[in-house]
C-alpha cells in the first residue's frame, strides 16, 4: 500500500517532535562530534546514529504511520553553519536510508509505515534579498536528492515562512523529480505565528492561492509555533477552501520560559481532544505532533485514527491571484476585478520617467495610489526601448513583493524578464500574456514558467492570422488556446484569463464600427461556452484618439455592457470610470449608439 492509498482509507499519524526528543536523551558535545558540531542535529545520523534510530522507534512503537528523517536542516546553507556544508547530499541520503530501515522493521501488512524527508525553511528568506532563488533551489535540490536516493516515500516541506522559500523548494523538487524519473508525494506545511500571519505577513488565504496550482503538492496544511487551539480557525479556512488534503502538526501549547529552557504543557488527551475535533468535525486528513509532543502524543493520536474518519469537506473553491500578504478572488461582486494600469512604462509617463530614473520607491508609491483608488490588482511592465528590462524588472519587483499588497500582473513580451520577475514574487502573478501570432512558440515559452512558478495567465485572441474582429474568430482562438494550454501545457482552464481584444471606436475607420459589440459578444460566448474561465479587457482601447472626457464616457458606458455579458477583469484606470448615473442621459445615448453601431445616417441632398 502507498502513502497516498492509505490517506484515501482512514487519518493518517506522522510522528512527533524530533528536536524535543533528542533533548531528552542528554546528548553532550562529543555525540555530535565536537564542540564545533554541538546542536547540528543533522550530523547524529554519522556521530551517534543510535540517537536517531531512538527517536524514529519510539514514536513507531507508538503508532505513527510516518517517521520524519533527521534532516530539518540538512541542506548546504545550513549545514555551512558548521562548516559541513560538502555533506548536504550525504546526510539526507544516509538519514533518509537510517530511517527507511527501521520503518520496514516496523512495516506489517495491515499498518505499512512510511519515510517522509523532512525538509526545513533553512536559515533564509528570499523575500528579505538574503539568498537568490536558484542559490536556494539549488540547496535545496541537493537535500532532496539524497532524500529520494535514501528511500523517502515523499518530501514535507515544513515550517515555511516565506512563499517565495516554498516556491525554491517547490522548484527542486520538480528538478529532482525529473532527473531521477521518479515523482513522490508532496506535503506543503507553513507555519502561522501567534499573530496571526505566517513571519513574512502572509495570510492563510494568500499561502492557500500560491500553493494551490502547484499539481505536485499532495497535501496542504500547518505545524509549529502554536498549539492547536491557536491554530484552529486557520485549519478551518484550509478544510474549507483546498481542494486538496489538510495537514496538521501542533505543538503541544504555547512554550512557556522555564529556568531559559523551552516548556510544553498540551498533555497528550488535551491534543487528542483537538485532533479529533480537527478530523470528525473539519475534515483534516493527516495529523502529528511538532514541538513539544513525545510519544505519549503521537500513542494518543495513533489510537484515535483507529476509532475516527475524517469528515466530508465540502469545499468553496475560487481561483485568485494574491501578493505576499492577501489573495484577490478572480470573482468580485460587483463586476469587475479592477487590474490598475499606471505601474507601465508604455502607457504611463510618469511611471515611465520613475522608471528611467530608478526611483522604484516613487514606483511603489505610484501602486499605493492606485490601491487607494480602488485597483485589486497591479499590471507591471517596465519596457522601455534602450534600457535593461530584465534589470529593470528584477529591481522594480524586489520592492513590490515586499511593499505592494496587491497582487501583479507581470506584463512582459520577454521570457527572461517573465522568470525574472516570478523569481522574486512570493505571491501567486498572473503573467500578461500568452497568444497563437507565431502558432504554439510563445505558449511553449510562457506556460511552462505558470507551472512552474505557480501562475496564471492572461491569453489574447490572436492567432496566425492577426486579430480576430468577429466574435466567431475570437471564440475559435480562445478554444484553440484553451485546448493547447489544458490538454498539452497541463493548465487547468481556471488559470486563464481571456482578453478577446478590443479596438477603438473613435478612428472613423467603417472596418472598427462593430468592435464594441463584437468583443462583447465574443465575451458573453466564451463565458457560456466555457464557464470556468476568466475574461478581461483592457477598457480603454475602446476609445483611443478620443478627447479625455469622451473617453472616460466611453470607457465606463463600454465597461457596463461588457460586465453585463460576463467580463471578470478590467485593466483600467479605477480613478477614470464613471458610475453610469453620472454620465448625462445624451452622453449615455450617444456612447450606446456607437458601442453597439446603431449611429443613423440621414441622406444628404444637393439642391438643384
Amino acid at each position: 500500500m502507498t502513502f497516498l492509498e492509505l490517506l484515501r482509507e482512514r487519518p493518517i499519524v506522522f510522528d512527533g517532535a524530533t528536536g524535543t526528543h533528542l533533548q531528552t536523551q542528554n546528548l553532550t558535545a562529543d555525540d555530535f562530534g565536537g564542540e564545533e558540531y554541538a546542536g547540528c542535529n543533522e550530523y547524529l545520523v554519522i556521530t551517534k546514529p543510535s540517537a536517531v534510530e531512538l527517536v524514529h522507534k519510539d514514536y513507531l512503537e507508538a503508532g505513527a504511520d510516518v517517521i520524519e528523517t533527521d534532516t530539518f536542516g540538512s541542506m548546504p546553507i545550513v549545514l555551512a553553519e558548521y562548516n559541513l556544508e560538502h555533506l548536504g547530499y550525504d546526510l539526507s541520503k544516509k538519514a533518509a536510508e537510517l530511517a527507511a530501515k527501521i520503518a520496514k522493521e516496523y512495516s506489517t501488512p495491515s499498518k505499512p509505515r512510511f519515510v517522509a524527508g523532512s525538509i526545513g525553511p533553512t536559515t533564509k528568506l528570499p523575500s528579505l534579498g538574503h539568498i537568490t532563488f536558484d542559490a536556494m533551489r539549488e540547496t535545496y535540490y541537493t537535500q532532496m536528492l539524497g532524500l529520494l536516493d535514501g528511500g523517502a516515500d515523499l518530501f514535507c516541506i515544513e515550517t515555511s515562512q516565506d512563499l517565495l522559500q516554498m516556491k525554491c523548494a517547490l522548484a527542486a523538487a520538480m528538478d529532482v523529480f525529473a532527473e531521477r524519473k521518479k515523482q513522490l508525494p508532496i506535503v506543503t506545511s507553513v507555519t502561522i505565528e501567534t499573530m496571526g500571519t505566517m513571519l513574512m505577513g502572509t495570510e492563510i488565504g494568500a499561502a492557500l492561492t500560491a500553493l494551490d496550482p502547484y499539481d505536485i503538492i499532495s497535501l496542504i496544511g500547518m505545524n509549529c509555533a502554536t498549539g492547536p487551539k491557536e491554530m484552529e480557525e486557520n485549519v478551518r479556512f484550509l478544510a474549507q477552501n483546498s481542494t486538496k488534503p489538510i495537514f496538521c502538526m501542533p505543538n503541544a501549547g504555547l512554550p512557556e520560559n522555564v529556568g531559559g529552557v523551552a516548556h510544553y504543557h498540551l498533555t497528550p488527551a488535551e491534543m487528542g481532544k483537538w485532533m479529533t475535533h480537527f478530523v470528525s468535525d473539519l475534515g483534516v486528513s493527516v495529523i502529528g505532533g511538532c514541538c513539544g509532543t513525545t510519544k505519549d502524543h503521537i500513542a494518543t493520536l495513533s489510537s484515535l485514527s483507529e476509532t475516527i474518519r475524517s469528515a466530508e469537506r465540502q469545499v468553496t473553491w475560487t481561483p485568485a491571484a494574491s501578493s505576499i500578504y492577501s489573495p484577490a478572488p478572480f470573482d468580485m461582486e460587483p463586476a469587475p476585478v479592477i487590474i490598475g494600469e499606471r505601474c507601465n512604462t508604455n502607457g504611463s509617463k510618469k511611471f515611465r520617467e520613475l522608471i528611467l530614473a530608478e526611483d522604484y520607491e516613487g514606483a511603489v508609491n505610484m501602486a499605493k495610489e492606485q490601491t487607494k483608488e480602488g485597483a485589486h490588482m497591479l499590471d507591471l511592465c517596465v519596457a522601455y526601448v534602450g534600457r535593461d528590462e530584465v534589470r529593470d524588472m528584477r529591481e522594480t519587483m524586489k520592492i513590490f513583493n515586499t511593499q505592494v499588497t496587491l497582487p501583479v500582473v507581470i506584463d512582459s513580451t520577454e521570457y527572461p524578464v517573465i522568470e525574472e520577475a516570478l523569481k522574486l514574487y512570493a505571491g501567486r502573478a498572473i503573467i500578461n500574456s500568452i497568444n497563437l501570432e507565431d502558432g504554439e512558440e510563445r505558449m511553449g515559452h510562457v506556460l511552462p514558467l505558470c507551472k512552474r512558478y505557480g501562475a496564471a495567465v492572461i491569453a489574447l485572441t490572436i492567432d496566425e492570422q492577426g486579430m480576430t474582429k468577429t466574435r466567431e474568430r475570437k471564440v475559435e482562438v480562445a478554444e484553440r488556446i484553451i485546448d493547447l494550454s489544458v490538454n498539452k501545457y497541463g493548465m487547468r482552464e481556471e488559470d486563464l484569463i481571456f482578453d478577446t481584444l478590443t479596438f477603438t471606436l473613435g478612428s472613423g475607420d467603417e472596418e472598427f464600427r462593430k468592435a464594441g459589440i463584437e468583443t462583447i459578444e465574443a465575451i458573453r460566448l466564451l463565458k457560456k461556452l466555457h464557464p470556468k474561465v476568466r475574461t478581461v479587457l483592457g477598457v480603454s482601447n475602446i476609445s483611443f484618439g478620443l478627447n479625455p472626457h469622451s473617453r472616460h464616457v466611453l470607457n465606463s458606458v463600454f465597461l457596463h455592457y461588457a460586465i453585463e455579458a460576463g467580463l471578470d477583469m478590467a485593466i483600467v484606470h479605477s480613478g477614470k470610470i464613471m458610475p453610469l448615473h453620472k454620465i448625462d442621459e445624451k452622453g449615455r445615448k450617444l456612447a450606446h449608439e456607437i458601442i453597439f453601431d446603431e449611429r443613423k445616417w440621414e441622406a444628404v441632398t444637393k439642391a438643384a
